[in-house]
């Protein structure tokens, strides 16, 4: 019992020191902060880094009519503002709140938003991994409030860390439910409530827990947990955004986007609830590729009979 008192106050005081660390770099200047993430992404590339390597490897099959140039280009720009977006992101986990909200200078479709909680039938939110997915929750937070579905780190001082990087100043305003079989029993109660639930909703599941659909012209492994909640909860589903239009000078900027989801994401069939959903988190990607998280192996398991090798292996390993 000692031992294991010990090893949690060692995992909260690692969590702390982690913490002030990104405390310290998010607070220089935006501009050097700029400059020292391009130099990173452009060394990453040049060292052939595994984020590199996948991002690479993923404009390969989603892009396969791209020229070796087309495809180099948009490397370096995703590459470049996937590291920017890691600098922003320590940025609204140690900063005041109401400064990382005036980062967003235009707002599109919150009357959906507040539409549907005055429904009250349940909310269930659709953030892809575009943008800054941080902000949004921060603004939806704002609003309401919001229950976060999160994969946990294997690290538990990663964990630690991400618990107190996502602390809102109101402690009753976020709530991060782990994505296992309790936490998605606590989404059903919320939902069943008339209250708010933010999902990212293009992460690979496990097999057996998504059905493929298409996206990017691929086959993908993709959630069911989505579909399933919105139809035996009666929840509208939304699809939002918080797009960079600037991060130049004394900061970044956003344009933050709400939109009913398609229809189907709510069919009680998984296939067709699958599709529509990789379908709406496309054409999101497609504003700018570069602010998609391609740095993920998003399409690693393949359909069971197609004889199709897992694409990252073993290059991006």
């Amino acid at each position: 019992m000692r031992a294991r008192r010990y090893t949690a106050a060692m995992t909260r005081l690692a969590a702390r020191l982690l913490f002030l660390f990104a405390t310290l770099v998010a607070r220089l200047p935006w501009r050097w902060l700029t400059r020292l993430a391009d130099a990173l992404a452009d060394a990453a590339i040049r060292r052939s880094s595994r984020e590199a390597r996948i991002t690479a490897r993923n404009l390969e099959l989603v892009r396969a009519d791209a020229s070796a140039d087309e495809h180099a280009e948009l490397q370096r720009a995703v590459m470049r503002s996937t590291t920017r977006q890691v600098f922003e992101t320590l940025r609204l986990w140690t900063g005041p709140r109401a400064g990382n909200l005036a980062m967003i200078r235009e707002v599109h479709g919150a009357a959906h938003l507040d539409a549907a909680m005055a429904a009250g039938n349940g909310v269930i939110v659709a953030a892809p991994h575009f943008g800054n997915w941080e902000l949004l929750n921060q603004w939806l937070a704002a609003r309401t409030p919001l229950a976060i579905l999160y994969a946990p780190p294997e690290s538990r001082v990663g964990e630690a860390f991400l618990n107190l990087a996502r602390a809102d100043e109101d402690a009753a305003r976020i709530t991060q439910v782990r994505a296992d079989g309790a936490g998605v029993r606590q989404l059903f109660k919320r939902l069943a409530a008339g209250g708010v639930v933010g999902i990212l909703p293009d992460q690979q599941p496990k097999r057996g827990d998504g059905e493929f659909a298409p996206f990017f012209g691929l086959q993908a492994l993709t959630m069911t947990l989505l579909g399933r909640l919105a139809t035996r909860s009666g929840a509208t589903v939304l699809m939002a955004w918080c797009e960079r239009i600037d991060d130049e000078g004394r900061g970044p900027a956003f344009a933050l986007h709400v939109e009913p989801a398609p229809a189907a994401v709510s069919d009680p069939d998984p296939a067709t609830s699958a599709a529509a959903l990789n379908a709406a988190v496309e054409r999101i990607a497609r504003r700018d590729p570069a602010q998609y998280q391609w740095t993920y192996k998003r399409f690693s398991v393949r359909p069971p009979g197609s004889g199709e090798e897992n694409p990252y292996w073993p290059g991006c390993y």
